[in-house]
């Protein structure tokens, strides 16, 4: 493959995995839902090829089994592996906490709090798919906050996993109550309250690891009417 054609790849395997990715964050794609290769070629206008790269970057996110050479799925994980998820997002989550509270300003407050109240606005006009996004993008941003890199990649793989994780075994709950326990983390920082702070994000993970753990379900997914959304077209219900 010369540069040109990696370069193509790259850019069209890239927003493969981007909108695939944001999909299966969303929990559109369910756990089990089936990526053919041919569909999602044509689904994108490419080749196989280039939708192979892209499942396998999310195959390394976790977010994807490759069964066989052509045929891939959402990743469905199991209890044992939701629990160490969500072992390894408490650390994380701690550490980040820390490291924002030492670098913490004005503008950090005003960020989190601009989020905190669009979360908000998608609670009011009842938006699931919006709430579900903003509510692991709050830890992503927050993430983002700490300074550090590996950390806020770490993070970033940690939380899609566990929106898969929701998505197999989540109970139903009132998207308020994480609205709350983001705002408890937001008010430990703004009093300067470091300890208080982590201790709000180790309740609010715990919390969501009770939520996450309910029970399986089952649904099927219209891979192309899913699609569509992301990819700003008219189908299905969008």
């Amino acid at each position: 493959m010369n540069r040109s054609d990696a370069s193509q790849t790259s850019g069209r395997g890239g927003r493969i995995y981007a909108v695939l990715r944001q999909a299966v964050v969303d929990q559109a794609l369910p756990p089990g839902t089936k990526l053919p290769e041919d569909a999602l070629g044509a689904e994108f206008g490419v080749s196989r090829t280039i939708v192979r790269a892209a499942l396998q970057r999310l195959a390394a996110d976790g977010l994807v089994e490759m069964k066989t050479k052509r045929t891939a799925t959402v990743a469905r994980p199991s209890l044992e592996e939701a629990r160490a998820v969500f072992e390894v997002r408490r650390c994380l989550e701690r550490e980040v906490v820390r490291l924002v509270a030492a670098r913490w300003s004005d503008t950090l407050r005003d960020t989190l709090a601009a989020h905190i109240a669009a979360e908000d606005e998608a609670a009011r006009r009842q938006d699931g798919p919006a709430t579900i996004r903003l509510a692991a993008e709050f830890h992503v941003r927050l993430a983002a906050m700490a300074g550090n890199k590996l950390l806020e990649r770490y993070v970033g793989e940690v939380v899609s996993r566990c929106s898969l994780i929701l998505a197999v075994f989540g109970r139903p709950h009132r998207s308020e109550c994480a609205i709350g326990e983001h705002r408890s983390v937001l008010e430990a920082l703004q009093r300067g309250d470091a300890a208080a702070a982590i201790a709000a994000m180790e309740a609010h993970v715990s919390l969501v690891e009770q939520r996450g753990v309910g029970g399986e379900s089952e649904s099927e997914a219209d891979l192309g009417v899913i699609l569509s959304r992301y990819l700003g077209r008219q189908g299905g219900d969008a």
